[in-house]
């Protein structure tokens, strides 16, 4: 069972779980200028609580969750890229590349369905199968290993009470992706009345997105993604193009050929390069492509339509995206001996 918590309600919880003075919990787990209305989705059987993301913020980045001891979560979600990785897909594990684009894991504990094509249902149940399928973890074996480190096991016991396995590090890791939030950015603070925060040039392009450009129709503030599924063309000129959120395994509907989840543009500066294949390098193409109603094809989305924007214009849309990265500090952990 899912529910939307709002991370007001809850701080009072994370104090009396924590043990720690209720300012410090605020701090690390407040919702940032801009998201303070947005409601988290949360699982019934995880509470949110600062020990468990403190936790799941160390298996993140522990290469021992993987098969081979040599990946970690964080190999393809990097921090300083707004935890994507930079590539067109990532590599697994084992070896083999991804057929996807490794998006930005900021905000992702607002989404009620996961995966470019929404086909896991919680965030637990996509944590479980990229640990499974990205990194070749083998949740038992994973256990007993971060069972018999002492780090692990008191901080588990503090977060649980109880030791490692596979649903508490689930839980743990799942608790992680939801204090990444991304927000405080230029255009959070010209919203809340700092009116110098965004350029002549920024706030030229913040009209277009949201008047002639109707770029909001789906990216819509202040998430910046409506969190549902579209066709834009990418990809569907290919060989054997990608269904996305039509498989059998998501939303099994054919009128979904070729959509996936819309992207959120916080943070879009640092994502590159786009779109759920990552064939699109830059920012600018990627606006260009979107701009002019996306790529033609039997199943596109209708609301995409050539807005016919300038280079001036699409050079500033862009300037007005690169205002929506978020002013977020990471301190990477201390990994447990």
């Amino acid at each position: 069972m899912l529910r939307r918590t709002s991370l007001w309600f809850c701080l009072p919880l994370f104090a009396a779980c924590s043990g720690k003075p209720a300012a410090a919990n605020e701090d690390a787990l407040r919702a940032p200028l801009g998201l303070e209305s947005v409601q988290l989705v949360t699982a019934a059987d995880n509470p949110l609580t600062l020990e468990k993301a403190e936790l799941g913020k160390q298996l993140f980045f522990d290469a021992r969750l993987s098969g081979t001891g040599k990946m970690s979560c964080s190999s393809c979600h990097l921090p300083e890229q707004a935890f994507t990785d930079g590539k067109a897909v990532s590599t697994k594990d084992s070896g083999k590349d991804n057929t996807r684009n490794s998006p930005t894991m900021y905000n992702t504990g607002y989404h009620d369905r996961l995966y470019w094509d929404g086909r896991e249902k919680t965030l637990e149940s996509n944590v479980l199968a990229a640990w499974k399928g990205q990194i070749g973890g083998k949740p038992e074996e994973v256990a007993t290993k971060l069972t018999a480190i002492a780090g692990y096991k008191t901080a588990f016991q503090a977060a649980f009470k109880a030791d490692p396995n596979e649903s508490t590090i689930v839980q743990a890791l799942s608790s992680f992706l939801r204090s990444l939030r991304s927000g405080d950015s230029a255009y959070d603070r010209f919203q809340a009345g700092q009116k110098d925060a965004l350029n002549e040039t920024q706030q030229k392009g913040m009209a277009l997105f949201l008047g002639k450009a109707a770029c909001m129709t789906c990216h819509m503030p202040p998430l910046f993604t409506d969190r549902l599924y579209h066709n834009v063309g990418i990809g569907m000129k290919a060989e054997k193009p990608d269904i996305g959120a039509a498989a059998k395994n998501a939303f099994d509907d054919e009128k979904k050929t070729g959509a996936f989840k819309t992207p959120t543009l916080r943070d879009i500066s640092k994502t590159a390069p786009y779109f759920h294949d990552g064939g699109t390098k830059t920012l600018a193409e990627a606006v260009q492509i979107m701009a002019s109603g996306g790529l033609d094809n039997p199943h596109k989305d209708p609301l995409l339509a050539d807005r016919k924007l300038s280079a001036e214009e699409q050079a500033q849309l862009v300037a007005f995206l690169e205002a929506l990265t978020g002013n977020q500090k990471f301190v990477a952990p201390v990994l447990p001996n």
